[in-house]
Order: C-alpha cells, then sequence, then structure tokens
C-alpha cells in the first residue's frame, strides 16, 4: 500500500469515527480533502473487506431513527436514505424490511400527536389542511392521512 493510499484510509478513518457514513458520502468527502481517485478506491475497498463501512447497515440505522424518533412515514424515510448516497434497491429493501416490523398506524398516530395537543380535534378546514400537508410531508400515505384526520375532526 502506497503513502497516498494510507493516508485516504487514515482520513476515511477519522471521518468514520466522528460517524457513520455511506461509501458515497466518504467517497465525496475524501475528494474534497485532494485524494486521487485510486487511493480512495482501494482505501474503500479496504474499509468494506473490514465492514468498517456498510450501506445495508446505515441505511438501516437511518429508517429506525427516522421511525422511532421522528415519527416519519414509508416515503420520507426512503428519500431520507437515498440522500444520504445510499443506492435505490438497498433503500427500498430496507425501508420495506423496517415497517414489515411497526405498525403503520400507530406510527401516524404518533405523528399526528406531535402537532396536535393531546385531547384537542381538529377545528376547522385551515387546522384540517394544515395537519393533512404536514404528515403528507413526513412521507405518510395521503388516503391513510385522510382517513385519520377525518377521524379527529369535530363537525
Amino acid at each position: 500500500m502506497d503513502s497516498e493510499t494510507r493516508r485516504a484510509y487514515a482520513d476515511a478513518l477519522t471521518l468514520l469515527g466522528r460517524r457513520e457514513l455511506s461509501e458515497a458520502q466518504l467517497r465525496q468527502r475524501l475528494a474534497r480533502r485532494k485524494h486521487d481517485i485510486d487511493a480512495i478506491d482501494h482505501a474503500i475497498e479496504r474499509l468494506r473487506e473490514e465492514k468498517s463501512i456498510d450501506d445495508a447497515r446505515l441505511a438501516e440505522a437511518i429508517a429506525r431513527s427516522e421511525t422511532s424518533v421522528r415519527k416519519r412515514g414509508k416515503l420520507r424515510v426512503r428519500q431520507t436514505i437515498e440522500s444520504a448516497g445510499i443506492g435505490r434497491d438497498i433503500a427500498r429493501r430496507v425501508v420495506d424490511e423496517v415497517f414489515a416490523d411497526l405498525d403503520a398506524d400507530r406510527l401516524l398516530d404518533a405523528a399526528l400527536a406531535k402537532r396536535l395537543r393531546p385531547g384537542h380535534d381538529i377545528a376547522d378546514d385551515r387546522a384540517f389542511n394544515r395537519l393533512y400537508r404536514y404528515l403528507v410531508g413526513q412521507g405518510f400515505e395521503p388516503d391513510r392521512v385522510m382517513a385519520l384526520l377525518r377521524t379527529r375532526r369535530i363537525r
């Protein structure tokens, strides 16, 4: 291993020590540090062999965080994973696996509870529309959002 490859590998380890990164994010950061392409490729390959980088593992961590902490829906979770530089196939597979273990209606209720005070229902069209836009923006299916909001609306 030449000195440039060693420096790229050391920089990659430093970056991974701060937080887990996807392969694409790591490549981008190493390129910004002016490492040449061959050194980056060798460093990435070594990290993959050592299991120091694993896009599927990172995608699962993102999906679990997005659902448990941020209470986001399937579409938004997949979008977040893909924006981390992880491929669509991996993102779709991981999201399907994570959501297979979740109760989607419960997750939607929890997301609504973040915006609607306990014991309060939706009083007017303006509040209804605001909550609808928020929940759809959080990645929930529009028909499920509409059904839930209709049950919470004051007639």
